[in-house]
């Protein structure tokens, strides 16, 4: 995966309008105010363990902040947002507003810029250890909680 070419999927996704309702395309999720959508993924880790998932982990986190470094050149310093309190607030029965009610279950932090009306961020996602990483663009008007 090259930075280019992440650049332009994540600028791809951000021309895209919001769907009034919820919808889920191929490796991108929609909904009214939101797009989060996985710009790469892993294989699976089902038959390893433990060294080629940290090591996978470290690329997509290398990858994630290497993608950030150039958008900061766009938009300026992200700030740096961890989930798990939404996620604590989630599980103690919290509504939370998509995306933030998703992403919380499976990013443990994002990169994240105000841009314009809304923001834009970068995460790894997985799901659980043996399943695959992503690295998720999100592209949404509603702030975090």
């Amino acid at each position: 995966m090259t930075t280019s070419r992440l650049l332009s999927d994540l600028d791809s996704l951000r021309s895209k309008e919001f769907p009034a309702v919820p919808e889920r395309s191929g490796l991108r999720d929609s909904g009214p105010g939101f797009h989060v959508a996985a710009l790469a993924f892993s294989e699976d880790f089902w038959e390893d363990d433990g060294s080629r998932r940290e090591a996978v982990e470290e690329r997509y986190e290398a990858d994630r902040d290497g993608l950030a470094a150039r958008l900061a050149v766009r938009w300026g310093e992200p700030d740096r947002l961890a989930l798990w309190s939404l996620h604590e607030r989630s599980m103690s029965g919290e509504e939370l507003p998509e995306p933030w009610a998703g992403l919380c279950a499976h990013v443990p932090n994002l990169v994240l810029w105000r841009v314009d009306d809304g923001w834009v961020g970068l995460g790894v996602s997985q799901w659980d250890k043996e399943l695959p990483f992503q690295l998720l663009a999100v592209v949404t008007d509603v702030g975090p909680p």
